[in-house]
């Protein structure tokens, strides 16, 4: 099993608020499948770091903009879930991650 970190820059906003932020995105497994945790700004840079595995699911930690801007584009290019706490379903559907459950 291996760990991967890549870094994607865009913007974060919340109450009115919105800042130049970078994200750390972790790709977990092997050479067979991996999970994506926290696909924010680049679908392309994580895809790219994918390769031609397989995602299990696309995993985010919580509903903030920048850690659910492209899990749909992940989980639509790759036919993988989204997984995320329900009590934050609500707030990732409201910023476009449609599929959170």
């Amino acid at each position: 099993m291996s760990i991967e970190r890549v870094v994607t820059s865009g913007t974060f906003s919340l109450d009115g608020g919105t800042w130049e932020v970078e994200n750390n995105v972790w790709i977990v497994g092997d050479r067979s499948e991996v999970l994506v945790i926290d696909a924010s700004h680049d679908a392309d840079a994580i895809a790219a770091a994918v390769g031609d595995r397989p995602i299990v699911a696309v995993m985010c930690t919580h509903a903030h903009d920048d850690h659910v801007n492209q899990a749909p584009v992940l989980a639509d290019r790759f036919g993988a879930p989204i997984l995320l706490n329900p009590a934050e379903a609500p707030a990732a559907r409201d910023r476009g991650a449609h599929r959170a459950r």
